[in-house]
């Protein structure tokens, strides 16, 4: 359904390719960008499952480690607009393959951390391509698809990170625990040299897919609405991230579960983002509003319950599920608002989901390490994920019925 949360932005894509040669070969430029967000969404979730490993490895404990979650999560942040704005004049082909290539070595640094000070700055240049690439990526799957179906095109590039989300982050976890956590970010580098090559073969050479003039993409920065937007998602989706980045502890220390649960876990995440996923962009394409309501509001019920009563693995376990689904299912409603309110500049807008959503990674993250640090227990993060959503729920009710030029769609 990432369909509906980017038919705004793809729609304002005005270029399309009329060569039957790309066309023709427009399922394997989607691919081949789908396996680069496939590598993206495997090298940020993974970080969460391997935090147990390199906090040991490091000397270092849970909560510390956290900061290395909160630098890729800023690097995103503060990368998303400045590399799209630095890069606006850029043809978008050799945008994707300077932003995988940054990928890699950021992955590769990662790797080789000696220290947590040298992992903070590795994830933090792993971070910085992320929102870029796929501002980037909307427009080479506009150009390629052409009219009529942009939207479906560019949710193809996107099923990438719902799948990293299922199969990448438990898989890159469970290699974590089987050949160390640092083998975890070679593969994820290994993968991202395929990503880089397969950019290389089949995004087409073309000066149609050329950048926009920088005054263009800043027009987006100038409507109160963005930045709203941005606020009600930073805080409301934190709550996922909240939850996420702790699964490892939930499982062995709270469940009391083997290491070999905490895969499982990830993936059972996965499967509720899914389907959330699927449920929020029909809402989101139907409604300006019921999607992030109904996803916030009934998040914020189960977050109480699961930081109440999660000691209790079928609880537990239920709880990874829904606050996947609640999360997911308001998401494409941020996406859609957002990319409605400026679609005059794709690829900025583009870049500012994904930094929107990862201001809540660094928010998220770094609440339930304050939480659990604080002496609470892991089950603390829980209430912290509860007061972000609240919070977020509250601004955009607050947005819905004082701000009605904000309210619509």
């Amino acid at each position: 359904m990432l369909d509906k949360a980017y038919h705004a932005q793809c729609a304002a894509v005005t270029v399309h390719s009329s060569d039957p040669v790309v066309r023709g070969q427009c399922r394997l430029t989607l691919l081949s960008l789908a396996l680069g967000s496939f590598c993206i969404g495997t090298s940020e979730f993974a970080s969460m499952g391997i935090l147990q490993l390199f906090s040991e490895s490091l000397g270092i404990s849970i909560p510390t480690a956290t900061n290395a979650v909160t630098a890729y999560a800023f690097g995103v942040v503060i990368g998303a607009p400045l590399v799209t704005l630095a890069a606006a004049r850029l043809n978008r082909r050799t945008l994707l393959l300077l932003l995988m290539a940054q990928f890699v070595i950021g992955n590769i640094l990662s790797a080789l951390a000696a220290n947590l000070e040298m992992l903070v700055l590795a994830r933090f240049i792993s971070g910085m391509p992320q929102g870029a690439y796929f501002g980037a990526g909307a427009v080479v799957a506009t150009y390629v698809y052409g009219p009529g179906h942009t939207g479906k095109a560019f949710a193809l590039v996107m099923m990438g990170l719902t799948v990293a989300t299922i199969v990448g982050s438990p898989l890159a976890t469970f290699l974590g625990q089987n050949i160390g956590w640092r083998n975890t970010y070679f593969t994820v580098s290994g993968l991202g040299v395929l990503s880089f090559l397969a950019l290389m073969w089949f995004v087409p050479q073309t000066d149609a897919l050329n950048g926009n003039s920088v005054i263009r993409e800043l027009s987006a920065l100038r409507k109160a609405s963005v930045w709203m937007t941005m606020l009600v998602a930073a805080l409301g989706v934190a709550s996922i991230f909240a939850i996420y980045t702790f699964v490892g502890p939930l499982v062995t220390d709270v469940a009391m579960l083997e290491a070999r649960w905490i895969p499982v876990a990830l993936a059972v995440f996965g499967i509720g983002m899914t389907a959330g996923n699927f449920l929020g962009g029909r809402l989101a394409d139907a409604y300006p509003a019921r999607g992030l309501l109904l996803g916030f509001g009934v998040a914020v019920v189960v977050l109480a319950v699961l930081a109440t009563f999660g000691f209790k693995l079928p609880i537990l376990f239920a709880g990874f599920f829904m606050v996947g689904a609640t999360m997911f299912t308001a998401i494409p409603t941020i996406q859609v608002r957002l990319t409605k309110f400026a679609p005059e500049a794709p690829t900025l807008v583009g870049a500012m989901n994904l930094a929107a959503l990862n201001l809540s990674n660094a928010i998220g993250a770094w609440s339930g390490g304050l939480a659990i640090a604080s002496g609470f227990g892991f089950l603390s993060a829980a209430w912290a994920g509860f007061c972000l959503t609240l919070a977020g729920l509250v601004i955009f009710a607050a947005t819905l019925t004082r701000r009605p030029h904000l309210a619509a769609a």
